[in-house]
């Protein structure tokens, strides 16, 4: 498998993150009650899958790797994705802000998480959009074989000793669940 197909499969596990995180804030929008383990679990899947997996495997591997080819860092589709995350990474800290402030029963706190949750989702929906569709063909049509096995086998060290043993199939289980729990009971409610 390409380096960028594990991306983009990664992508559909993140996507899928979003729908309920935006459900979530809708139900919290709503003024209902979320259990807050499940918010916690959600940070901790973005934190931890989405930014220090994912986004980790392109900062540490898949850029540095685009700019021996020839591609600038600092501007263009580079410059855009790393701007990117960074504003992902400010949005989460928000989010877990507001979540400490919903466990201290702050009264606004769960409405700002939902702000959060919903400008993260929206970010990361076309974050997505532009890797699949820009920057992914870009690096498969510049990186050749040795250095897509190259990232290949790096990807897997980032899954094992970054995120660690057994944590990306913790974390599809997570989203079975948190989808069972808040998608599918909207989709057939």
């Amino acid at each position: 498998m390409k380096p960028t197909e594990e991306l983009k499969r990664e992508h559909q596990a993140i996507k899928l993150m979003l729908k309920i995180i935006t459900e979530v804030a809708r139900l919290l929008e709503a003024g209902q009650g979320v259990d807050l383990k499940d918010l916690n679990d959600i940070l901790e899947f973005l934190k931890i899958f989405a930014d220090r997996c994912h986004h980790g495997k392109e900062e540490e591997l898949l850029f540095p790797a685009l700019e021996t080819v020839g591609i600038p860092r600092d501007r263009g589709p580079l410059g855009v994705m790393l701007s990117e995350h960074q504003s992902g990474r400010a949005l989460i800290k928000d989010m877990d802000s507001a979540l400490s402030g919903m466990a201290r029963g702050e009264e606004r706190a769960g409405l700002n998480l939902a702000r959060q949750a919903r400008a993260y989702a929206e970010l990361l929906t076309a974050h997505i959009d532009k890797e699949d569709n820009v920057l992914y063909p870009l690096a498969e049509a510049r990186l050749n074989q040795k250095i897509q096995k190259k990232l290949t086998e790096g990807f897997e060290r980032i899954e094992n000793e970054v995120v660690g043993p057994g944590r990306h199939q913790e974390f599809h289980q997570l989203l079975e669940k948190l989808e069972e729990k808040y998608l599918e009971k909207t989709q057939t409610g």
